[in-house]
């Protein structure tokens, strides 16, 4: 059975255990109970000096306390002996003359290595210089500490997938931290262990710093600082403790607690696939990359799936939260507008010409025109939509498409298309009673050689329709809804599209508003078939191919992370909370795969279209793939 470390995940937990000061007897019994606490966690990160605490000040001068240091860390390793979990703790060592601030990493019982602190604040409240020396000034790559030869100074720890850094508290505070050069040399994770105080309004900014630095370095960034147990005599401390990844906070702890810990489980793969895209990553590792001395660590407990609490939105195109939704929908439409009016002002274009058919794509794209058509200053009546009623238009939908062009201001032209596509069947020798895919391409290939003429005659510019998951499912006609001067929703999925008509809808006149909120309620066709006896619609999309929700989930971590099949059902499966089988989701996983592996060929000439977001399969820029692509070891589980 697969367990959670399989699909490339790691459990952090950052913990601020309770703190005597100058008590380090006292602290190991507080470590090994924040230790004992983490169970589960496969990484333990621990504040800065929590054997000694942070605020001895001149105690540090002390030889007793550097040795009850050294003794705590015998008992805790003693009683972590056959615990696999890496252990990071800060305490006070000893090397040559000097007295270091170091990082010490665990595991087994055994000290894999102490990483010093390379800088020591020694300004306002901070006096470490007083007591510390720096990183850097290091003489010794081996020290003798607790009976064991121990690899000291700039290191960084393997555990098979996971690579560990270690920085502690400043570090991450100045201009070029550490840590940068560590995830250049190829850590995935950084721990950092702090004693970082309270002040006003400094919490929302370290917590930008974590995120940021996560981003910067692609990595696992986990956080750990001193708790309420520091001396107070001029200082707070609050536990800080945070665990992001990529820019984004996973975890955090509650602060000002008498113990505070937050873990989540670090996605590995995920890390590993956008560093692999980066070339930029690379070009810096290249320029301004140092050499670190790699420790090789046992390996880490495999993690249970039942460990694996990382939540997955199901809706990954789409904020949760209603305002930044609102926020997104808001720069997505005008990355929209500005790039078809960009297009317009550059070849002259003095009309956007559409097909209107009354469902979600189109509705979007005359929106949008609508939108870039305001921009330049043009009338609405610039705008030429087009109704194109076949064998399988609606009433439904044809009256939706001539309410939304009215109501728009747009002019309405009608071509029936019924006629010439039962000429071009005679002349193919086509039975049009039979409705298979000629049938159905016939219609589209029909109404885009419309288009296209009527943007020529009228000097306009021919907009497309289609959407990012039509095009990763290849659920357009090649040459025909395929096709157009400038593709709006190129770059668009299916599920985003209807919060972006419903976003219009908000701040649009009741008139307009009312028909945008009926097209949202039709349900997803191409209209090619004819309607049920009841001249409703038959031919729904989603009984063919299979929800559009998962469709979009399976594309957003195939393209944005690499991932494989057994890690798409799993995530899917979490994602979508029982809503769907894994017998369901692995039926739609194989749709989805097929057909877009077959489908490249339809993606390789695909027109110009604005890219809004970080999934894009413009073969101009985000997603090049050869046409004949061998499917067969990507749909193996």
């Amino acid at each position: 059975m697969k367990t959670a470390s399989d699909y490339g995940f790691v459990k952090v937990a950052a913990c601020s255990p309770r703190v005597a000061v100058a008590n380090p007897d006292q602290n190991a019994g507080y470590v090994l109970e924040a230790i004992a606490a983490a169970a589960g966690a496969q990484v333990i990160v621990l504040p800065e000096l929590c054997l000694s605490g942070y605020t001895c000040a001149d105690l540090f001068h002390q030889d007793r306390l550097i040795r009850r240091c050294e003794a705590a860390l015998g008992r805790i390793l003693a009683e972590t002996a056959g615990n696999p979990a890496v252990i990071a703790l800060g305490m006070p060592v000893r090397s040559g003359n000097a007295l270091y601030n170091c990082a010490v990493i665990l595991q087994n019982g055994r000290i894999l290595g102490a990483v010093p602190k390379e800088y020591l604040p020694n300004y306002q409240e901070f006096y470490e210089k007083r007591w510390f020396a720096p990183g850097s000034s290091a003489q010794e790559e081996e020290i003798a500490l607790c009976g064991q030869k121990v690899p000291f100074g700039q290191l960084l720890f393997r555990f098979g997938k996971l690579t560990l850094g270690a920085e502690i508290c400043e570090d991450l505070w100045v201009p070029a931290p550490p840590s940068s050069l560590m995830a250049m040399a190829g850590a995935n994770l950084i721990v950092n262990l702090s004693a970082s105080n309270e002040l006003v309004a400094k919490d929302g900014y370290r917590r930008e710093l974590v995120a940021g630095q996560s981003a910067r370095c692609i990595c696992g960034y986990a956080y750990a600082s001193a708790g309420v147990g520091e001396s107070t005599t001029d200082l707070v401390f609050g536990g800080a403790c945070t665990v992001a990844e990529n820019g984004t906070i996973l975890a955090e702890g509650e602060r000002f607690a008498a113990t505070a810990s937050a873990a989540a489980c670090i996605d590995l793969s995920r890390l590993m696939a956008e560093r692999r895209k980066n070339g930029s990553f690379h070009d810096n590792a290249a320029a301004f990359g140092a050499r670190f001395e790699t420790v090789e660590g046992g390996p880490l407990a495999p993690l249970p799936l039942s460990e694996m609490d990382r939540p997955y939105d199901p809706t990954p195109f789409i904020p949760g939260d209603e305002r930044t939704r609102a926020e997104r929908c808001r720069e997505i439409f005008a990355i929209q507008a500005s790039g078809l009016a960009r297009r317009m002002s550059h070849t002259g274009a003095k009309r956007a010409v559409i097909g209107i058919s009354g469902g979600l794509d189109s509705t979007l794209a005359l929106l949008v025109a609508h939108e870039a058509v305001k921009r330049l200053g043009l009338p609405e009546e610039s705008i030429l939509c087009v109704t194109m009623p076949g064998f399988g238009t609606t009433d439904r939908t044809y009256q939706n498409a001539l309410e939304l062009i009215r109501s728009l201001g747009a002019e309405l032209r009608e071509v029936d298309i019924k006629p010439a596509c039962l000429q071009h069947m005679a002349d193919i020798g086509h039975d049009p009673s039979v409705h298979d895919v000629t049938y159905e391409n016939t219609q589209a290939r029909e109404r885009t050689q419309i288009l296209m003429a009527l943007a020529n005659k009228e000097g306009g510019i021919l907009v497309g329709t289609g959407d990012l998951s039509e095009l990763a499912m290849g659920w357009c006609t090649y040459n025909g809804d395929h096709m157009s001067m400038y593709g709006v929703n190129a770059s668009v999925p299916k599920t985003l599209v209807r919060h972006l008509v419903a976003f219009v809808a908000d701040g649009a006149d009741a008139r307009t508003a009312a028909v945008l909120r009926e097209v949202l309620d039709t349900p997803v066709s191409p209209e090619l078939l004819p309607p049920d006896e009841n001249g409703e619609i038959q031919q729904k999309t989603e009984d063919n191919i299979g929800p559009y929700e998962l469709h979009d989930f399976f594309l957003y971590h195939f393209l944005r992370f690499g991932c494989e099949r057994d890690k798409l059902a799993f995530l899917a499966v979490r994602a979508f909370g029982g809503k769907y089988s894994p017998a369901t989701v692995e039926k739609w996983l194989t749709v989805f795969l097929r057909r877009f592996f077959v489908s490249q060929f339809k993606r390789s000439c695909l027109p110009d279209g604005p890219k809004v977001g970080s999934v894009s399969l413009s073969p101009r820029g985000d997603w090049r793939m050869p046409s004949d692509a061998d499917m067969r070891a990507f749909l193996a589980e």
